[in-house]
């Protein structure tokens, strides 16, 4: 059997129905991301150095606007994003490795939610789904990379100053 456009669509579509079913649970996946990174003992500077406010509000954003970031934002829209993210935990004295560590828990929440989401009898969805998670592999990549750039930039703009000062004084 050939799997011309007609194929390609449907799996597309579905594609789509897993990003709006993820959309729809925002609220619900925030809650549970949160509850694993203040669990987590690869980030507990999270919890004394990041409002949870403010990882409930980020993790809401990403989930509810997941379709806008895989299909229509551009990679130097996650760079500003992410990179702003990096530059933001560094001022927070939140570790590098916390912060990566937290975008990848991120990443594994929409995982399993798709996984449970998912019927793994029906081939169709398999492609669509499988489909989804090569999209979200390719945004968290891009998201681990631009925060650690903006981390990065943020610890060396601290150091410069840091230098000037002691010279100075």
């Amino acid at each position: 059997m050939k799997t011309g456009t007609l194929g390609r669509d449907a799996v597309m579509m579905l594609s789509h129905r897993f990003v709006r079913l993820i959309e729809d649970h925002s609220d619900a996946l925030a809650s549970s991301l949160l509850h694993k990174v203040q669990r987590s003992v690869r980030t507990e500077s999270f919890r004394t150095k990041v409002p949870p406010d403010e990882v409930s509000q980020r993790a809401y954003e990403i989930y509810h606007n997941l379709g806008e970031w895989l299909l229509d934002k551009s990679e130097s829209d996650i760079e500003q994003s992410y990179t702003q993210i990096g530059t933001r935990r560094a001022h927070q004295g939140v570790p590098l490795s916390q912060v990566i560590w937290a975008i990848i828990l991120t990443k594994e929440n929409l995982w399993d939610f798709i996984l449970d989401e998912s019927y793994p009898d029906r081939p169709i969805e398999l492609f669509g789904k499988q489909e989804l998670l090569q999209l979200l592999d390719q945004f968290f990549d891009h998201a681990i990379y631009s925060a650690t750039v903006g981390y990065e930039w943020a610890t060396e703009k601290t150091a410069k100053a840091e230098s000037k000062t002691r010279k100075a004084g």
